[in-house]
Parts: C-alpha cells; sequence; structure tokens
C-alpha cells in the first residue's frame, strides 16, 4: 500500500504556481529554510524533466508549449531571475535549464521564442535580473549560461545595451529610445567592466564572455553604438580592460579590440580610434610587455594604425618620431614565431611602412 503515501504528481499550473510560491518564500525567509528548499528543488528538477526528457523518455513538444505557457502568465522567470543566487546548487542549475529551454522553444510556425515578446515588451527587468547575477558568485554562471543563450536574439542585445536608469525605478523602453543619444554610462551594459576587473576569477570570465557576445554578435547594432559612445566606451576599455592588472583579462581585452577594429561593420569606430595619438601610445605600450602573449595580441592591434593609408597627423608624428627605435626593434620581434607565415608577412609589411614614413606629418587627404 506504499502507493496511499505517494506525493500526487502536479499539472502544470500547480508545478508552476508552487515554484513561484517557494521562490518567494525563500526570498522573505531571514535564514535558510531547509524544507523550503528542499521542496523547491523537486519542483525544479520536475520541471526541468518536463521540458527537457529524460534519456528514456523524450519531451511531448505540446506540454513544453503548455508549461512554457504557464511559467510565463505567472511571472516566475523574474521571480527566477531576482533570487536565483538563493537557490541550492543543483537548483540554480535546473533554473538554468528551465531559462535556456524558454529561450530556445519556439512554437510550431513561429520565428521566435515565445518568452522573446514577453521579456521585450512586458518584462525586460529579466534580462537586467540576470545581468546583476555577476554581483554574486553563485549566480554568475547559470546567469551567464542564460543570458549568452537569450543574446542570440538582438531585441536582447538592444534592451540591454540600451538600458538607463529612469524615475519610477522600472527599465527603459526600447520604443523609447533614440540611438543618435549618448549613454549615460550608468545602465547595466556598463556595470560589465567592473564585473570582468573585480569580480572573483569565475565571475570575471563569464562576465567576460557575455560581454564579448555582445560586442560580436550583433553586429549593426554594436556598430551604431559604438559610435555613439565612442569616447565613453573606449575610454573604459583601454583604461579597465587593455591596462587591466589581470594577466587573463588583458590579453583577451586585447585581442577582442583587435577583433572589434577588423570587423568591417565597425569601419568607422576603427577608422576614429586609429586617428589618436593617445591610442597608440597605449599599444606600442603592449609591444614592450613581458608576455609575448600580450605582445602578440598587441601586434595585431598595432598593425592597424600603421597600415592605415590614411594616418592623422598626431599617429604620423608618433610613428616618425619613433621610426628608429621601431626599426631596431620589430625585426627581432617575437622572431621565435618563424613557422606562423602570415605574422612573418605582416610584420615585414609594417617595417616598410615604417621605412616609408615621411621626414615630417603629411595632413591626409581627407582632413578638414
Amino acid at each position: 500500500m506504499a502507493f496511499l503515501f505517494r506525493n500526487k504528481q502536479k499539472n502544470h499550473a500547480e508545478l508552476v504556481q508552487s515554484t513561484k510560491k517557494l521562490t518567494i518564500q525563500l526570498s522573505e525567509d531571514s535564514k535558510p529554510n531547509p524544507k523550503v528548499e528542499e521542496e523547491l528543488a523537486r519542483d525544479l528538477a520536475q520541471m526541468k524533466i518536463r521540458l527537457q526528457g529524460t534519456p528514456d523518455a523524450e519531451v511531448n513538444q505540446e506540454m513544453v508549449f503548455q508549461l512554457l505557457s504557464f511559467i510565463i502568465q505567472e511571472d516566475l522567470l523574474y521571480s527566477l531571475a531576482n533570487n536565483i543566487h538563493r537557490l541550492p546548487f543543483e537548483s540554480r542549475k535546473d533554473a538554468q535549464v528551465v531559462f535556456s529551454t524558454a529561450f530556445r522553444y519556439k512554437p510550431v510556425g513561429a520565428s521566435d521564442p515565445q518568452v522573446l515578446h514577453h521579456v521585450i515588451q512586458f518584462r525586460p527587468q529579466i534580462i537586467i535580473s540576470l545581468c546583476r547575477g555577476y554581483d554574486r558568485r553563485e549566480s554568475a554562471m547559470p546567469c551567464g549560461g542564460v543570458l549568452r543563450e537569450a543574446l542570440k536574439y538582438d531585441s536582447i542585445a538592444a534592451l540591454l545595451l540600451y538600458d538607463e536608469p529612469v524615475a519610477d525605478g522600472k527599465t527603459r523602453d526600447l520604443g523609447d529610445v533614440n540611438p543618435d543619444e549618448p549613454s549615460s554610462g550608468n545602465g547595466v551594459f556598463w556595470t560589465f567592466f567592473e564585473w570582468i576587473d573585480k569580480g572573483a576569477f569565475e565571475v570575471s570570465a563569464d562576465a567576460f564572455n557575455t560581454f564579448r557576445d555582445i560586442l560580436t554578435k550583433h553586429k549593426a547594432l554594436v556598430a551604431q553604438y559604438l559610435q555613439t559612445n565612442f569616447d565613453l566606451f573606449f575610454t573604459k576599455y583601454n583604461t579597465i580592460l587593455v591596462q587591466s592588472e589581470s594577466y587573463v583579462t588583458k590579453r583577451q581585452s586585447i585581442k577582442l579590440l583587435g577583433e572589434i577594429l577588423l570587423d568591417r561593420a565597425n569601419y568607422n569606430v576603427m577608422t576614429q580610434y586609429v586617428d589618436s595619438g593617445e591610442h597608440l601610445k597605449i599599444i606600442m605600450k603592449l609591444l614592450r610587455d613581458d608576455r609575448k602573449m600580450i605582445n602578440y595580441e598587441g601586434f595585431h592591434v598595432f598593425k592597424v594604425f600603421v597600415a592605415n593609408p590614411n594616418k592623422s597627423v598626431a599617429v604620423q608624428r608618433i610613428l616618425i618620431s619613433n621610426r628608429e627605435k621601431l626599426l631596431r626593434f620589430l625585426p627581432n620581434f617575437l622572431e621565435d614565431r618563424t613557422d606562423d607565415e602570415q605574422f612573418m608577412d605582416e610584420k615585414s609589411f609594417l617595417i616598410r611602412q615604417i621605412e616609408q614614413l615621411p621626414p615630417v606629418p603629411v595632413p591626409p587627404p581627407n582632413a578638414a
């Protein structure tokens, strides 16, 4: 008669309502409540199985649609996003599955996930709360995994980039955004610099992965954004990331900078960046760093300055005044990379370009 003591299986609505109730209760308790944590863990584990299936049983797509509809209807994702750091370890992973499935699942005949409309139109705070997951080590990786799934869509990237504090404490409506209006620098996007620079290693690493996805997977959107916010963005990027005391952050940031500048979509951003003598000074210092991979990544940014056929007077002045030093330095620069033919060819090209610099700076043809 053991069946008399089995828990009654909750239907979709009951499971979602129970999960939300327990999540809110967990957030209101002043100290850990093992009973609530245990029951919530069971609910989330059951929800994951219904969404993901098991090795022995595939999911029923109609049931997935119904369960996700209840999750959206009950606003469960918002409660989970705000409290994911409070969940037990395994429950955080289960919550990540719930979020990721929601951002992947597209109903039959639909071009986008049903959750996308809900987030953009009614609950943009979900994305902001997931970003705030980087405030805590416990929630950084599950929130980061969900963000990178959500960031497959331009609208999510736009929501994150154009976030601004508003008077009523709500999240800015994308319909109110003017892409030509510079950012205040107080939105959630700008906090990534702090999470990357000052976070614990795993927080920093995951935040950088999300930061990189934002900047490389939404080309037209980001090109516009970087042009509008050029000075603010690159001041932070150069001072906080490129000159970071963390070797990993420094190396990754220099490499990402090269990718941004060499992307065709960012042509206007690139030309503005390499017009700056101050930017060139920062990059030239990287060539003398005592770590070879910093030298290597720095070289790929340095070459953009030298190869530019329309160098600004400021950039020419620095290169001309350092011509002799550069011509002595570059032939032996990373000389052990003899098997890297592209690097050797690029280095030879830069040496020729520096040799051919005029005696004094010449204003480029497009100068005002």
